[in-house]
């Protein structure tokens, strides 16, 4: 059977209620009650919550629609087949029954148990809830039945704006919010939550993850890239049709299908609308569409000039030495045959000589060794490197793998400027007389007492020449997102938390490329890496505050501009900022792993070529 992620979010209900991961009323606190008559749109109510919740309800008739038999999240969904006349109220609900249903699909049922509010990640998170029953006592009243007609999701079905303004008296929830489904998309799709939906042909806007779900878009112009994706560009435009697919089909009956972004799931993908964490609303597909490979190719950028500086940064996602070797090798290959062998290359996520286990290594020379090693064997330059290695256990990350970034140069084109002296915890400086800035330590990093890298990795700068012309290169890895509410979170605008922290390091790199600029405002500076935020975020605008620098991204079409794909959504992470002085340049995303159901790092790495 197939094993999702979101399978692994749910608990027993018991164990949920005591660690606060249920949201309740205080009816649910007052102790049991008399249980109540109830249809399934009475449980549902007309709000995201459930007027029940708390409450034991017993009868509730419905039809078997969903039967979902592995993983933690244990139950089926049933439907009523005898609606009323209220748009805002769902007919469909999940069952938790924490064991291996007995139920089959087309079973009419009636269900007595407690009405819960299931919040996926813990109150903490912020995200919506799941309005189930827990705790069920069922009865098979009759078997075979026809099931209730899907609700067709379309184009024109789904609202184009996505979520209202959450209550300012309810620290700005929509929980209490009447559901408006002609006006807010998330609005409708919580109408349907449990319900029997469909889908036709759409097309694919997040690739088949190794949980074995993807994304599709019922709008087939939303936002689309010119390689098939949805753009996520702004933080008013969320993509409203996105929707999350997974499968209720064992995998030796149909496997689930491989997807790149841009494929097209063919035909009918029907089943309940559930509600997860890692995807919301999500189709748990009953039946299941087809993949139409519509052939997507990984990118290749072209060769650098003769007086052309070639400068990329590339995330490679916790590379470590015991990664197999394939996994080095395809990495290579992207230096090599994507990226054109550049001059310069700004790795992220390079992890210490044994990986995640935290044995107190810092070092990563047998990482950096193994990864040079698999770049020369595929043709590609004889890469020297310099890098600092991080205090241990400092710098964020997979725990005990104490990633760091890495300058990769091709010493036959361009020469690293030595300047010893950098280690974890010395600022590095900037010196020299008027109109020749250089580093004081190089490589050097950044400000590392400065309360914004606590946790985080600190920037490692340095200096480079290139045909006689020295360039700065500061290669970053800023704060995750993590700890950000989802966009389907209960608090709308949704609160972005990790945002304060880029921000403050954002400043802390601008100004150090503030204090190159003041020696020399003609000072070649390249601010690199996975910055961990939109080119449209505060965190790019603190980057750029001042003229200093300027987002890279800007130069390309803007169905061009992302280098990641999240949740269906194809956005901008990885970015390369330049001074005022590199005024002419070529850029390129390097569209290789992303958007790739096979992928090598999730990220697509980024490539500037100029002449200084």
């Amino acid at each position: 059977m197939p094993v999702p992620r979101t399978a692994a979010v749910s608990a027993v209900v018991a164990a949920a209620l005591g660690a606060g991961l249920l949201a309740g009323t205080s009816s649910a606190a007052a102790g049991p009650s008399a249980p109540v008559t109830a249809r399934i749109h009475d449980i549902q109510g007309t709000t995201r919550t459930s007027p029940l919740a708390g409450q034991q309800v017993t009868e509730v008739p419905g039809v078997v629609t969903g039967v979902r038999t592995y993983g933690s999240s244990k139950g089926f969904w049933f439907q009523d087949t005898a609606p009323d006349d209220n748009p805002a109220t769902s007919e469909g609900i999940f069952v938790f029954t924490g064991s291996a249903p007995t139920v089959a699909v087309g079973d009419a049922v009636k269900v007595a148990g407690t009405v819960t509010e299931y919040v996926p990640g813990g109150l903490s998170s912020g995200n919506q809830s799941l309005t189930q029953i827990s705790k069920p006592t069922v009865t098979v009243l009759s078997s075979g039945n026809a099931l209730p007609a899907p609700v067709v999701i379309t184009a024109r079905s789904v609202p184009g704006r996505y979520t209202p303004a959450g209550d300012p008296a309810a620290g700005g929830s929509v929980n209490g919010l009447t559901l408006q489904p002609k006006k807010y998309a998330t609005d409708y799709y919580e109408s349907l939550e449990g319900m029997n939906v469909r889908i036709g042909t759409s097309r694919v806007v997040g690739r088949t993850d190794q949980y074995n779900e993807l994304w599709a878009t019922v709008k087939p112009h939303e936002n689309k890239t010119k390689r098939g994706g949805t753009l996520y560009s702004s933080y008013d435009d969320q993509n409203t049709g996105r929707l999350q697919i997974q499968s209720l089909i064992p995998t030796a009956q149909q496997p689930f299908p491989k997807a790149n972004v841009g494929d097209t799931l063919t035909g009918t993908t029907e089943g309940p609308l559930d509600f997860n964490q890692f995807g919301g609303y999500t189709i748990a597909a009953r039946t299941l569409g087809t993949v139409k490979d519509n052939g997507l190719k990984r990118e290749s950028t072209r060769k650098q000039r003769t007086g052309e500086l070639a400068v990329a940064t590339y995330n490679v996602e916790n590379l470590h030495p015991t990664d197999p070797q394939t996994k080095f090798d395809a990495l290579a290959d992207g230096i090599v045959t994507h990226l054109a062998s550049p001059d310069i290359v700004a790795l992220e996520e390079i992890q210490d000589n044994t990986g995640a286990k935290d044995d107190g290594t810092v070092d990563a020379s047998a990482t950096i060794k193994k990864f040079t090693d698999a770049i020369a064997a595929k043709g590609g330059p004889a890469y020297q490197w310099r890098s600092i290695s991080p205090e241990n256990d400092k710098d964020g990350g997979e725990p005990g793998g104490n990633i760091r970034q890495v300058f990769l140069f091709n010493p036959a084109r361009v020469s690293f400027t030595d300047r010893p002296g950098g280690d974890y915890k010395t600022a590095v400086g900037v010196t020299g007389p008027k109109g020749h800035p250089a580093l004081t330590l190089s490589p050097g990093r950044i400000d590392p007492a400065n309360p914004a890298w606590v946790d985080s990795r600190k920037p490692l700068a340095g200096e480079f020449v290139f045909k006689g012309r020295t360039v700065f290169v500061i290669a970053n890895h800023f704060a995750s997102k993590g700890g950000d509410e989802s966009l389907l979170s209960q608090h709308q605008p949704v609160p972005r938390s990790s945002e304060a922290k880029r921000l403050l390091q954002a400043q802390a790199v601008n100004g150090f490329v503030k204090q190159l600029l003041a020696v020399d405002k003609h000072a070649r500076v390249l601010a690199v890496g996975d910055i961990n935020d939109f080119d449209f975020s505060g965190t790019t605008k603190a980057l750029e505050a001042g003229g200093a620098l300027r987002t890279a991204f800007r130069s390309l079409p803007k169905k061009e501009r992302y280098s990641y794909v999240y949740q269906g959504n194809t956005q901008v992470l990885d970015q390369i900022l330049t001074s005022p002085a590199i005024r002419d340049f070529d850029y390129d995303s390097v569209h290789i792993n992303a958007e790739f159901a096979d992928q090598t790092s999730d990220h697509d790495p980024q490539i500037i070529r100029f002449r200084p």
